[in-house]
């Protein structure tokens, strides 16, 4: 691993998403869903308070994922229809920056799994769902059109140990 990741604790955040059941071939049926998002936050007068990600709920490589396209906010906040309230939970997160195509995500996402193995830090997972694992979208793809260019946050919530 070129880069050594970033373990820092993060207050519990609130967030809006839509959800979806998507196949790894179909994952920008739910990234394309962002800008909606944005809207449904612009039209109720709600400034956004961090940056949109992709969150990692469940995982099956050879089926489904469950995955929310995401954008923080400042407080809890009543939804409709689509649109659903979450909160990424407070504690341990591992961090790992990635610059360049979002192709090379993979690869980046098996370092940060294999370092922590070697460091013997476990997952926030419970009965094969994760309590965050986010891809967290740095650069804003209509500011910078080359996605060599673009940096991507991996930051997954650590188990908490007492």
């Amino acid at each position: 691993m070129t880069t050594k990741p970033n373990i820092e604790e993060r207050a519990a955040q609130p967030y809006v998403a839509i959800r979806r059941r998507v196949t790894m071939r179909t994952i920008s049926e739910v990234a394309d869903r962002i800008p909606e998002l944005f809207g449904w936050l612009g039209a109720r007068g709600i400034v956004p308070a961090g940056t949109p990600f992709l969150k990692y709920n469940v995982i099956d490589m050879n089926g489904e994922l469950e995955i929310e396209a995401g954008i923080p906010v400042p407080a809890l906040v009543e939804t409709d229809g689509e649109v659903l309230a979450g909160t990424l939970p407070a504690g341990p997160y591992a961090t790992l920056t990635h610059t360049g195509h979002p192709d090379g995500l993979l690869n980046r996402t098996t370092e940060l799994l294999d370092w922590a193995k070697t460091k013997q830090l476990t997952w926030d997972v419970t009965n094969d769902r994760w309590a965050a694992r986010l891809e967290i979208y740095e650069t804003d793809p209509t500011q910078e059109p080359d996605p060599t260019n673009w940096e991507t946050q991996l930051t997954f919530k650590l188990a908490d140990h007492p």
